[in-house]
């Protein structure tokens, strides 16, 4: 069974997105911690995202010549949404069943882990219906004290257990697998 991993930055005051809602990750990052993140998502088996995501992805990677381009152009893309009628990014999907059915089903299927990218209300609820095996949080130095979090309206508290830390210039990484 595959697994679901989240690689998502935040800040240190724990949003994902700033007060204007510009996602965090779209910040610079050092060498080395991109390096990791182009090594881990090489061998990805989908890259997961909500509407909004997946609409602004649409619109940058296919002609980006950013080392990013080649696996977030060639690996299958499931963008998870109610209202786009057509994904028009090459090896994209559209899931629009209900959220915990297609994940199960993308989990049984064959090929490498799935790579979740958000936006926030993407990741929050996955997070809220346990879905997600592994969470890679990359810290930025920056607080702002406003935004979007990562996690909003747990039913309970998420209990997760520490695997690997890792420090990329003044990044922190911090890999955590779910207990549940």
């Amino acid at each position: 069974m595959r697994n679901v991993v989240m690689i998502m930055t935040a800040s240190v005051d724990g949003f994902v997105a700033t007060p204007d809602g510009m996602p965090v990750g779209a910040m610079s990052e050092p060498p080395e911690l991109k390096r990791w993140k182009l090594d881990r998502i090489s061998g990805g088996g989908a890259h997961l995202m909500g509407r909004k995501t997946y609409e602004g992805m649409s619109d940058y990677w296919p002609t980006s010549k950013d080392a990013y381009a080649a696996p977030m152009n060639n690996i299958p893309k499931v963008v998870f949404s109610k209202t786009l009628k057509k994904a028009e990014w090459p090896t994209s999907t559209i899931a629009n069943g209900k959220l915990e059915d297609e994940i199960n089903a993308l989990k049984r299927g064959r090929g490498g882990e799935l790579i979740v990218w958000g936006g926030a209300g993407f990741v929050q609820s996955l997070s809220r219906a346990n879905l997600i095996d592994e969470y890679a949080i990359i810290t930025s130095p920056l607080a702002y004290g406003g935004g979007k979090p990562m996690f909003l309206d747990l039913p309970n508290a998420l209990e997760l257990k520490l695997l690997a830390t890792s420090v990329y210039g003044d990044h922190l990484l911090r890999i955590y697998r779910s207990k549940t």
